[in-house]
């Protein structure tokens, strides 16, 4: 089991107590999320939808890299990666 770093951006702070960056455990980056959900269930409905699968709008980078070029949330993750949420930001007129 590996331990990785989240990086939680500012509008989903609220559901780790306002912390930037939460530690985590896992083999994928599935069973890394779903260690994050355990410590922080908030965080579940904001990223993930009925079936489990990534909100449409939600990104996570392992390492800088798209999860979506990968296996998504089947990729494999290592002792001190750090994973990053990027909500995507709509905005306009």
């Amino acid at each position: 089991m590996a331990e990785v770093t989240f990086k939680i951006p500012t509008q989903l702070r609220a559901a780790t107590g306002g912390e930037g960056t939460v530690k985590a455990e896992g083999t994928t980056v599935g069973t890394a999320l779903e260690s994050l959900f355990t410590a922080h269930p908030e965080l579940r409905g904001s990223l993930t939808d009925s079936e489990g699968d990534l909100r449409r709008f939600v990104n996570v980078y392992l390492d800088g890299e798209d999860i979506r070029f990968g296996d998504g949330l089947g990729t494999a993750v290592q002792d001190r990666q750090e994973l990053q949420i990027l909500p995507a930001v709509a905005g306009g007129r």
